[in-house]
């Protein structure tokens, strides 16, 4: 990426006017977001979502000169900056409407994991809280080595999440909600650092940027969109965590949740989401794998895989979503309505036969997959 290309993709996120949806929007009709900056104004006005108010804003010379101080941040402190067009950048979380056009982030880990849990909970762990997180790490150790867990950096379950990937050698990200110029809380920078050579931190907030409290609502619409399921260990009935919790099943994530006591204060937000059956109840990792049919995918590696030619039976649009549905593997029905260009209506006619029919199964979150 050259240094020009950076200026100008930091630069659209600092324009005043210019949130992440309108930025994409924007670069998808221009293609070069260089263009933005450089292109008379005549001709940027034909742009769908750039006002002359925004135009203005563009034009102001600050917005380019603190890009070009952010640049030096990133270069001096071996930053990587992933935007949005990047291949690198995040892949479940540029599925999301709202996914931060840039991000930065500082680490090893491959934050496109065939694999990725995010696992979050209270700040007021109890032993019970950090046992059950301990637990779940090692039993994704076991099984699954190669998977990426994902948190807060927090007090509590978030930071008890990191230690015990770290204890166990499994990568593991931190997800901050300030630049990456500090590290808060300050107690748990010791952990910060260690996780650089196991993981690493992400963010989409610049240098200079505090940890206020706005910010960590939207560092937590990262955590669920990053991640294939979030688990939450332990919550209050009202916490960050919930929100997160809330984010991820807006996104038709997976959403899975540890039960507690009925009088526990730190169970309750958990027992809601179970109770009202925004969550699946878990007690264990390999819960987690059964949910998200990872077990059935371990124990089909080896077999060749299903044949068009056993399902004689299925008319042609039961085949057209077989189809489809052997190449993406998974797909939300939304997703899938979008990728053959049907009315919703008549896709949960066909779904709903090929069920029937032992051919697909529907998984937490709507998502549709072969059986």
């Amino acid at each position: 990426m050259s240094g020009q290309n950076l200026l100008y993709q930091i630069g659209i996120t600092l324009v005043k006017g210019i949130g992440n949806i309108t930025a994409k929007q924007i670069i998808d009709h221009l293609d070069d977001v260089s263009l933005v900056f450089t292109e008379q104004k005549r001709l940027l006005e034909r742009v769908p979502g750039l006002s002359r108010r925004i135009i203005a804003e563009i034009r102001r010379p600050e917005v380019l000169k603190r890009a070009e101080q952010e640049v030096r941040f990133i270069e001096k402190n071996k930053i990587m900056p992933l935007f949005i067009t990047s291949p690198a950048y995040p892949k479940r979380l540029r599925e999301c409407a709202d996914s931060p056009v840039m991000l930065y982030y500082r680490g090893n880990a491959d934050l496109n994991a065939a694999k990725v849990i995010s696992v979050v909970g209270t700040k007021n762990a109890s032993a019970y809280g950090r046992d059950m997180t301990e637990q779940l790490v090692r039993g994704v150790k076991e099984k699954f080595p190669d998977t990426l867990v994902i948190s807060g950096l927090a007090y509590g379950i978030d930071i008890c999440a990191h230690r015990a990937a770290l204890q166990e050698n499994v990568a593991t990200v931190g997800v901050l909600a300030h630049g990456l110029d500090r590290i808060y809380p300050h107690v748990h920078r010791s952990t910060a650092v260690e996780m650089l050579n196991k993981g690493g931190l992400l963010t989409d907030f610049m240098s200079e940027t505090n940890p206020d409290r706005q910010n960590f609502v939207k560092r937590n619409r990262i955590i669920a969109g990053i991640a294939d399921c979030t688990i939450v260990v332990e919550s209050a009935e009202k916490s960050g965590a919930l929100i997160t919790a809330g984010i991820a099943d807006s996104y038709n994530r997976d959403l899975f949740a540890y039960p507690g006591k009925a009088e526990d204060r730190y169970s309750a937000g958990c027992n809601s989401l179970i109770k009202y059956r925004k969550a699946a109840l878990v007690t264990s990792a390999q819960d987690v794998f059964r949910e998200m049919n990872w077990d059935a995918e371990t124990q089909s590696a080896a077999r060749p895989a299903v044949q068009r030619s056993l399902f004689t039976d299925l008319n042609t649009e039961e085949k057209t979503v077989f189809d489809l549905l052997s190449k993406a593997k998974n797909l939300q029905m939304n997703s899938l309505a979008i990728e053959l260009n049907w009315p919703v209506g008549q896709l949960s006619g066909v779904l709903f036969e090929l069920e029937m029919k032992g051919i697909i199964r529907c998984k937490p979150g709507g998502v549709y997959g072969l059986v």
